[in-house]
């Protein structure tokens, strides 16, 4: 993994920009907005995707695997937090002195020319970017943006916008946060992830201090979360606007009913109003409080700011359904921490009925798994009916000896709820012969875990044909 160097200049002018690994969801929507504005950009990722073919249909060319050649041309090189040092595009890009940037440097660029939102946290960052998006445009806005997943609505991760404000999905993983020139920040959760870069908690929670404390207009963040309020402690910042269950929120979530779409009243400085949203789970109810509160900060009221969130559909990879075959419906879900799995799997049993949970979960780098696997156990075990476990996605990381998918299995208490299957195909026969009709499958992961949602479909069809 290549770390970015945060303190590089960046030029005001990129010149024929190429991206390595921009069928990446950030990647992409940059790469996008770059092209709306009139630049030449090109591309290359190690397989081809459905955001590649977006992308050409676009005329930007994007090269299936890499090599030095593809660089072509190039002025600058953007990369993706996933590229290895000895990438060839890369390494010629060094050899002929390029402009080389870090997706969220390239993303700054774009960002900071406007009166910028910046969402960040550990978990619900990607829903609740798409909820600020969605409730500015209902509310006569036209934000640029760029989201790491698609809004559902708008079929689009990013869009240039003519309006003063560009709202982004803010990515701490690797501190590189702290480039933006936010003037807005959303902070939904600071959860110890991403220990790998920062080295401690405490580090953590430094890096969205300086985030929080950097916002020329407001902060808001969590009233819940424990480590949010850690860092609101700390925090300087005169303007700031809390959201969530706690008594003392200044947009406050009561009455939430979770028996299908989540509904719920938020109240504000004496005032309430009430929705029932499009998607699953109290923590969308927080979620959405969270962009009301954005909204809120930004001049308009309360009710006109939660009927325009209450819009918001969905983003993909977040429960997003795939298929129903045989009476068994196969879901995808970004989830890859056990806070997040939890969400996930909770808000699917609110709208399961009398069916069961099936997750087949893909654990995401060997660090986290390491770490993480006793808590991705219990979570698992109390969320889901059955969990199906595949190998680690390594991702940016070289495989550690001993590390795999085994040690989330070898923790679950009841081994009958639990199966280990490092083989893709035997893992969607297993599902196939598990599943009954009425149940979900759930795919839980950010890394290339919803690949496998056809091979669960073709399974399931092939059960439900009785072959």
């Amino acid at each position: 993994m290549i770390k970015p160097d945060l303190d590089l200049p960046i030029p005001d002018d990129l010149g024929a920009v190429h991206f390595v690994g921009i069928g990446g969801s950030g990647m992409n929507g940059i790469a996008r907005l770059m092209k709306a504005a009139g630049m030449t950009v090109t591309g290359s990722d190690r397989t081809d995707s459905a955001y590649a073919e977006k992308l050409r249909a676009l005329g930007i060319p994007v090269a299936v695997g890499h090599d030095a050649a593809n660089v072509g041309d190039a002025d600058t090189l953007v990369f993706t937090g996933a590229l290895w040092p000895d990438n060839p595009e890369y390494l010629v890009a060094k050899e002929r002195g390029l402009t080389i940037l870090h997706r969220s440097q390239a993303l700054a660029w774009l960002a900071n020319r406007r009166r910028l939102v910046a969402v960040a946290g550990a978990h619900g960052k990607t829903t609740s970017t798409g909820m600020v998006v969605t409730g500015l445009l209902g509310l006569d806005q036209d934000p640029g943006f760029v989201n790491g997943g698609t809004i559902s609505a708008l079929g689009t991760s990013s869009a240039a916008g003519s309006g003063e404000l560009f709202v982004v999905e803010a990515d701490e993983s690797d501190g590189s946060f702290v480039l933006y020139d936010t003037a807005v920040a959303l902070i939904t959760n600071v959860d110890p992830d991403h220990l790998d870069h920062y080295g401690s908690v405490e580090a953590v929670e430094d890096a969205f201090v300086r985030f929080a404390d950097a916002a020329s207009e407001l902060v808001v963040i969590s009233s819940d979360d424990a480590g949010a309020q850690r860092v609101r402690a700390r925090m300087a910042h005169p303007h700031v606007i809390t959201f969530g269950e706690a008594a003392d929120a200044d947009v406050r979530v009561v009455d939430v009913v979770t028996d299908g779409p989540v509904a719920f009243t938020l109240v504000h400085q004496g005032a309430t109003a009430s929705t029932t949203l499009a998607v699953p789970g109290r923590h969308n109810a927080i979620n959405a409080a969270g962009a009301v509160a954005v909204l809120i900060g930004l001049g308009f009221g309360l009710a006109e700011a939660l009927d325009a969130v209450a819009d918001f559909g969905g983003t993909g990879r977040r429960f997003e359904l795939h298929g129903t075959v045989g009476g068994v419906s196969v879901y995808d879900d970004y989830a890859h921490h056990p806070t997040e799995v939890d969400a996930a799997l909770t808000a699917a049993r609110t709208v399961v009925g009398d069916g069961r949970i099936i997750a087949v979960h893909q654990p995401h780098l060997y660090s986290r798994t390491k770490l993480m696997a006793g808590e991705f156990a219990e979570t698992l075990e109390r969320t889901a009916d059955y969990t199906i476990v595949l190998a680690v996605c390594g991702a940016r990381e070289d495989p550690v000896p001993g590390v795999t998918g085994e040690l989330v299995s070898e923790r679950f208490q009841d081994p009958e709820k639990v199966v280990y299957v490092d083989d893709w195909q035997r893992a969607a026969d297993v599902l196939a012969a598990y599943a009954k009709p009425g149940d979900f499958a759930v795919t839980l992961g950010c890394g290339d875990v919803n690949l496998i949602v056809p091979q669960l479909l073709a399974s399931l069809a092939k059960a439900a044909s009785g072959q």
